[in-house]
């Protein structure tokens, strides 16, 4: 069970999610995160500046370095962050997918969810 001053379940009527989206360069990266924090889109933005990606586009196996983030928002908003990062994002297809939050500190999943709009 958890303890509800240090954590909060799925039951949170917050929905608060994490999206991962993948990003050409750290530069990008960061423009996009200052897009989301700056239109309240996200609570907070972690960015791993380079990870070592593997895919199949269009009939073929590829590999790219690439900045991944870590996007901590509501669900309510996601819809509103696929549009963002679509216009802002240089791939033709960007990774954007969301997971759900299914527990953390409750103090932490309030101030997210105070944090976006």
């Amino acid at each position: 069970m958890l303890n509800s001053t240090n954590s909060i379940n799925s039951r949170n009527s917050t929905n608060p999610i994490v999206v991962l989206i993948t990003a050409g360069s750290e530069e990008e990266a960061h423009k996009i995160a200052k897009l989301l924090i700056s239109e309240r889109k996200a609570a907070c933005v972690n960015i791993v500046p380079e990870v070592d990606s593997r895919f199949r586009w269009k009939g073929k196996i590829e590999s790219a370095r690439e900045s991944l983030l870590l996007v901590k928002t509501r669900a309510s908003l996601l819809s509103e962050i696929i549009s963002l990062v679509k216009e802002a994002h240089s791939y033709e297809l960007p990774e954007i997918i969301a997971l759900p939050i299914i527990g953390g500190s409750e103090q932490y999943l309030r101030w997210l969810d105070r944090a976006c709009r």
